[in-house]
């Protein structure tokens, strides 16, 4: 399947890198892909034209901490994303290095946490993973926190502008060892919240449209309270409309667990598929543009795995060179940095080496395509927005991705691969708040950027 593409990286040290992000960090309209360096440089690595190059500042480089977790989202509604950094020196409990909130304000970035109105919030407990997540619907993202050995946090700005942990509140600040995180309309129409967590049950956290959550994983059977989760994928495995869930445990038998009509999960993952291994992160992703995602299981010091649907089986397939047999993965993210309708796959290694990281494509085929980047009403990108399209019949369906699973978050944009279906009969978009568009035939082998239909950021462009 894969072809190392690891050349194009420019700019490529061995150091211990952890999380990935994909977001438009310069603010040109183009996703980059930041790098988490633990005790090393952060990295933003963006497309030349010719390859990758570094152009983080050193703000945000920020050599001496030790950074894991990565989230973008709009924090303030003022349509650009500002970036978490989880930062965790420690394996649990009390760390010393704390967080970093990056805003981007007059010309610069500017550490959120650093201001004294915000001293009394900062989290010194060490964690794993952060997603953005708009509970309400509002359009503006607070970034949930998965601790580990302590309460999870949820920070957000308050009416004065000042950050604050809501997680009470709200409801989720639940003590676990937290390690994998998504967020998304997975069981309600707002944005749930799944966690995989380390020797304990896991959590879903179900919205209850009031800005408020609900435990409610062992009532929907994916608590899985023997095992130690990592990395998550979702995905529509079965076809039926719904999203179901992928994870791997650490050492212990990885999970597909299809979502029946009453929001109860039920595990159905082939044996080759369960298999145990050191599993970090998962990415669910249509590589190939066939019109099915496939699986990427990132594992540590052992061969990764692909998966896909072949004659209705769930079965491993030749991952090419992105096997990397002994190789010590941690993150992985996918994105369209060149342009060309094909995604790229980044893998950070680290842990307990210094390392490169890898870049892998698919070769080039005849499949078609479609990518789609909804926009909140401010004009930031829509995570976890759902995007339906129907060709010749047939129904995919994604979720804006606000956070992939462990360590790391996806590039904002939904990737429909069309195999050789040359009609599509529409595209819809569903936004957090319920609102909805439909773009009926719109062509394949295109980007479209649908704004949001009561968009202060549209209103702002027509003017």
């Amino acid at each position: 399947m894969f072809k190392n593409y690891s050349h194009l990286l420019l700019h490529n040290p061995p150091q211990l890198n952890y999380g990935l992000a994909v977001s438009d960090l310069d603010g040109d309209g183009i996703f980059e892909l930041f790098v988490a360096g633990f005790g090393s440089p952060n990295l933003v690595l963006k497309w030349n034209g010719t390859g990758f190059s570094n152009i983080a500042d050193a703000t945000i480089a920020d050599a001496q901490r030790r950074a894991i977790g990565v989230a973008a989202g709009d924090l303030d509604g003022d349509g650009r994303e500002e970036l978490y950094v989880l930062n965790t020196d420690t394996f649990s409990g009390r760390k010393q290095f704390t967080d970093r909130l990056f805003r981007y304000h007059q010309g610069q970035w500017i550490d959120l946490f650093s201001q004294p109105q915000h001293q009394k919030f900062l989290n010194f407990t060490s964690g794993r993973s952060v997603v953005c997540l708009d509970r309400d619907g509002s359009g503006r993202y607070g970034f949930f926190v998965a601790s580990h050995g302590g309460a999870m946090r949820l920070y957000e700005l308050d009416a004065k502008g000042n950050l604050c942990d809501v997680a009470p509140q709200a409801g989720l600040s639940l003590a676990a060892g937290g390690r994998g995180l998504v967020a998304l309309p997975l069981v309600t129409p707002r944005m749930d919240i799944f966690v995989t967590n380390e020797n304990g049950a896991n959590f879903l956290f179900r919205n209850r449209g009031d800005g408020t959550f609900e435990e409610v994983a062992a009532a929907a059977g994916v608590s899985d309270p023997a095992e130690s989760g990592r990395g998550i994928a979702v995905l529509d495995a079965d076809g039926d409309g719904q999203f179901d869930l992928v994870y791997g445990n650490s050492e212990g038998r990885h999970r597909l667990f299809l979502q029946g009509a009453t929001g109860h999960f039920r595990d159905v993952a082939p044996e080759e598929m369960a298999r145990p291994s050191q599993i970090r992160t998962a990415i669910a992703a249509d590589f190939d543009n066939d019109g099915v995602e496939e699986l990427f299981f990132n594992n540590l010091g052992e061969p990764n795995r692909l998966f896909a649907l072949r004659e209705g089986s769930w079965r491993q397939i030749d991952i090419g060179d992105a096997w990397e047999p002994d190789d010590l993965g941690t993150g992985a993210a996918v994105g369209d940095f060149d342009g060309d309708g094909r995604l790229e796959l980044a893998i950070a290694h680290g842990e307990s080496d210094a390392a490169p990281l890898s870049l892998y494509r698919t070769a080039p085929n005849e499949n078609k395509w479609l990518r789609v980047l909804p926009l909140t009403r401010f004009g930031a990108p829509a995570r976890g927005a759902i995007c339906i399209l129907v060709s010749e019949g047939r129904r995919q369906i994604r979720a804006i991705d606000a956070g992939s699973g462990y360590l790391c978050q996806m590039e904002p944009v939904a990737h429909f691969g069309l195999g050789q279906r040359s009609r599509i009969d529409r595209l819809e978009v569903i936004w957090l708040d319920g609102a909805k568009a439909t773009i009926e035939n719109p062509s394949a082998n295109q980007l479209i950027t649908v704004t949001h239909p009561r968009s202060e950021f549209g209103k702002k462009e027509r003017d």
